[in-house]
């Protein structure tokens, strides 16, 4: 079994009270390591070595060749263990090998971005009257606090401490207490490439505890939260104690719509795809289909037709598809979602059902679900149910499809399936989200920004967007020529 350490000042710890917390298999139920939980104390600690780090000039004076060097190595080192990664990451979380695999080229391919993008030229110069050469240029934030969740480990945390480091931050990662395992590995890479003690940082513990401290902690200069909305709320709450910056990636409840004139097949594909790859445990999951009337029952049909053959099981086994929830608490908040679901009147017209046959009672596994016959009022269509349960309403036409699609407090996700460009271009742009896409859905690149609308969040990720989010703006203006202004003269 695993014994998993935080890591302050270049060196691996135990929290300062000595809990320790277990982490679970969700396929199977069984311990796969024992994480030390920490504290305030420990918070403090690590937040004390982060801001001497980054006070000393020790990572932020290195000119950007030298951190990229890091970073490249970094993506080196993932890449090198990524089967070892891979096989953690499923047993942490329990999604499919082959997702997991996915998510760690993409955390080595996202150091290796940043590692580029800070070489390439920066900043700007502008004109103005006076005999004044004039430019921006930008610098780190400082101390950054980083909070992930728990279905993408390692991905967002690469997704966060890539863009930080690569600015010139110094850092506090506190992963989720539920999947710490591929992260532990990641800052076991960071010591092994050398970055300099006290530039990154690792505490584990509850959020409530840990990451509370760091959010309102005066010695932070940033805090990038990703998780759900109501934790986004209190982070926004800490964080306003000394307003210092925040960068929040929260919920979704994000809309898919197909037209009658879509690619049916096409659109059944990414349909399934949108909301049970993960079993729907993404933030910008296509959690809502919504149909146009001509083209549903056709749909349906079809759909259901698929979702019955999706292979549900452990992610190690090479056939799964779909793997378990992430741990039991989260599968029967799921559960009860779907028994409000039945209460308010949906039709649930596939699946709903806890998974207990062939081997599988023992890990937290739900059918793949779907809903027909909502309501926009209902629950289940308007909050965020974080699984493999998709819910399905109708519509009429182009306008009712916008107004269907933006009734709701979040804006993180939404595709458009026609094979009518111009109505697809028009319909996409009326949506309230950040993530779009035509004739495919669930799509996500290091080069683009990451982000929504409403309470889906503030600020940007990944892209250059990512980098400017860690850095500060500064303007520099040079007087060349250098005498009194005579203002005050008479």
């Amino acid at each position: 079994m695993l014994k998993l350490k935080g890591f302050t000042n270049g060196e691996w710890m135990d929290s300062l009270s000595k809990q320790h917390s277990n982490v679970i298999n969700p396929a199977n139920g069984m311990i796969i390591a024992e994480a030390t939980s920490g504290n305030v104390q420990d918070a403090r600690i690590a937040i004390d070595a982060a801001r001497k780090a980054f006070d000393s000039g020790i990572w932020s004076d290195l000119s950007a060749t030298e951190r990229s060097s890091y970073l490249f190595k970094i993506a080196e080192k993932i890449e090198q263990i990524a089967p070892e990664l891979s096989q953690l990451e499923t047993a942490d979380t329990g999604k499919p090998l082959k997702e997991s695999e996915f998510d760690i080229a993409d955390a080595a391919d996202c150091f290796r971005y940043y590692a580029g993008l800070i070489t390439k030229p920066d900043g700007q110069t502008y004109p103005v009257s006076d005999p004044v050469q004039a430019m921006v240029v930008r610098e780190p934030v400082g101390v950054c606090g980083l909070i992930a969740p728990w279905n993408f480990p390692l991905l967002t945390a690469a997704w966060k401490i890539a863009p930080a480091l690569a600015a010139g931050n110094t850092i506090v990662f506190k992963p989720s207490e539920v999947t710490p395992v591929t992260t532990t590995k990641l800052f076991e890479i960071i010591k092994e490439v050398g970055i300099p003690d006290g530039v990154a940082n690792l505490v584990m513990g509850k959020g409530t505890i840990v990451g509370n401290e760091i959010a309102g902690s005066n010695k932070v200069d940033m805090v990038s939260f990703t998780g759900s909305t109501s934790t986004g709320r209190e982070i926004m709450k800490k964080a306003a104690e000394n307003v210092k910056n925040i960068a929040l990636e929260l919920g979704g409840k994000s809309p898919n719509i197909v037209f009658a004139d879509a690619d049916i097949e096409t659109a059944v594909d990414y349909a399934l795809y949108g909301i049970f790859v993960n079993a729907g445990q993404v933030c910008n999951a296509g959690s809502r289909l919504l149909l146009e009337e001509s083209v549903h029952d056709e749909f349906i049909e079809r759909l259901i037709a698929k979702a019955k053959k999706i292979r549900v099981g452990p992610g190690d086994k090479p056939s799964t598809e779909m793997g378990a929830l992430v741990s039991e608490d989260h599968m029967n908040k799921v559960l009860k979602y779907i028994e409000l679901g039945i209460e308010e009147g949906a039709k649930l017209a596939f699946g709903g059902k806890r998974i207990t046959s062939n081997g599988l009672d023992k890990g937290y596994f739900v059918e793949p679900t779907l809903f027909v016959d909502t309501k926009p009022n209902m629950r289940i269509v308007q909050e965020e149910i974080f699984g493999p349960v998709l819910i399905v309403q109708k519509f009429r036409d182009e306008c009712e499809a916008i107004q269907l699609a933006n009734d709701t407090p979040y804006g993180l996700a939404a595709g458009v399936f026609s094979q009518d460009g111009a109505k697809a271009l028009r319909v996409i742009k009326k949506i309230k989200a950040g993530i779009t896409s035509i004739n495919a859905f669930n799509l996500a690149y290091n080069e683009a920004p990451w982000g929504g609308y409403k309470q889906s969040g503030i600020g940007r990720g990944l892209g250059t967007f990512g980098l400017d989010e860690f850095s500060e703006v500064k303007q520099i203006n040079i007087n060349l020529k250098v005498e009194p202004t005579r203002w005050f003269d008479h």
